[in-house]
């Protein structure tokens, strides 16, 4: 059994990963802000899978409590967030899920950063971990609906190797979701704006969509 922290676990992304997870066994701290809004979320976890192993924990102690750190806040946030769990974090594997989007009357669309991308603004933020960008491409809706399952594909983008296959091992305790490996994490800027077409083509198509590669 890992144990995951998901610093952001209250809000949908977050609770979907925490059910899903949750379901494959993990033990998960579902992290926030506020140990209020952490521990309604845990409930939710428990009102459906009451064998679950969940907790509920400020973002600070989530981080330092697991092996794996998820990242899942909106990017308005990202930077601070990671700087104040900096210490936390150190050197644990981080899986940094954030996509930098703004919206306008045209739809989403992604912003650009600095550092290349949120998951190489991480590696900024937070030096020694080893950073892993995943799991942007999820409906939030579809991570909570743990009746069916989860069909998709897993893009993974990170330097460290060694982290790169763990996560994408996890990404694959969740039923029928395949990981594949994206290569280098200076890939993950195209992971995070794929993630505005996909916004904008459920928009269009009052859909959820997800990704398939075929051919592989």
């Amino acid at each position: 059994m890992s144990t995951i922290a998901i610093i952001g676990g209250s809000g949908p992304e977050g609770l979907g990963l925490a059910l899903r997870f949750s379901k494959a066994g993990e033990h998960v701290f579902i992290g926030s802000r506020s140990l209020d809004r952490a521990e309604e979320a845990a409930a939710k976890v428990l009102e459906k899978l009451p064998e679950a192993h969940v907790s509920s924990m400020l973002n600070e102690e989530a981080a330092k409590e697991a092996e794996y750190v998820f990242l899942a806040v909106p990017f308005a946030a990202h930077f601070e967030t990671l700087q104040a769990l900096s210490d936390a974090i150190a050197d644990k594997v981080l899986v940094d899920l954030v996509v930098p989007l703004e919206f306008d009357e045209d739809g989403a669309r992604a912003i650009s950063v600095p550092e290349g991308s949120a998951a190489q603004q991480a590696r900024v933020a937070v030096p020694r971990a080893k950073v892993v960008s995943a799991l942007h491409h999820l409906d939030a809706g579809h991570l909570q609906r743990i009746d069916r399952p989860l069909q998709g594909d897993i893009i993974t983008c990170a330097d460290h190797k060694g982290a790169k296959k763990a996560v994408m091992e996890l990404a694959e305790k969740i039923e029928y979701v395949r990981a594949l490996d994206g290569g280098g994490l200076s890939n993950s800027r195209y992971l995070e704006a794929w993630a505005a077409m996909l916004i904008n083509l459920n928009s269009i198509y009052k859909a959820r969509t997800g990704v398939r590669i075929t051919g592989i």
